[in-house]
């Protein structure tokens, strides 16, 4: 379909190599007990996915472990690094959706703010200040409030992964709601290790975003 593709996500997304220089990322994985099988770029759910559909991923913003609030993991404070509005802001900063015409923007992040803990808050959607950006909820509104207004993208997806808190799940669907977002709530039986996408799994997940994004 020849479609400029924006990814801004965590892990799930990451691949050595294919991330900003300096990002962490999660594929392939050298950990103990992790994932063994997702060893090359063609394994992963948005390489092949890209390649089906005909689109071009004009960046891959992901970013293992990140969090789309300002809380990290063990209470850290990701708002000068990782987080998914942080990434965001920075690259409205850079110039970068003027110099880019972004056809679809695909989000797929919460996962990491349900991991860890960070504090839930309640959705809002004005009168936005930098303290409620430290919870997720608020966090998740203003990030698609962000997005739809500074973007210019024709379709906004929000990928919302399984397995992660109801109240994530819950919030995440109800902004998108507000903000006229599509989304897509990956299916309970996913292959996972570690609560990561194994090959299967990737492979599962590219097939429920394939279909939405052939959709129209």
């Amino acid at each position: 379909m020849n479609r400029n593709i924006l990814i801004l996500g965590d892990s799930y997304s990451t691949f050595e190599g294919y991330v900003p220089e300096g990002y962490a990322y999660y594929y392939p994985c050298r950990r103990p007990g992790g994932v063994d099988d997702v060893n090359d770029v063609s394994d992963t759910w948005w390489y092949p996915c890209m390649k089906e559909t005909g689109d071009r991923i004009v960046l891959n913003n992901s970013w293992s472990g990140s969090t789309i609030c300002y809380t990290a993991y063990e209470g850290r404070d990701c708002s000068e690094t990782s987080s998914f509005i942080t990434r965001t802001e920075r690259l409205i900063r850079e110039g970068f959706f003027e110099k880019n015409k972004i056809d679809i923007m695909l989000i797929f992040g919460g996962t990491n703010d349900s991991w860890a803990n960070s504090p839930l808050g309640s959705l809002k959607y004005s009168d936005f200040r930098r303290e409620d950006l430290y919870s997720v909820l608020p966090a998740i509104s203003y990030l698609l409030k962000t997005a739809k207004e500074q973007v210019g993208a024709e379709r906004i997806l929000y990928v919302i992964n399984s397995r992660i808190k109801e109240e994530i799940i819950n919030g995440a669907i109800e902004a998108c709601g507000h903000y006229g977002v599509e989304y897509l709530l990956i299916a309970d039986e996913t292959d996972k290790i570690m609560g990561h996408p194994t090959k299967k799994g990737m492979a599962e997940i590219k097939e429920q975003i394939k279909e939405v994004l052939l959709n129209k």
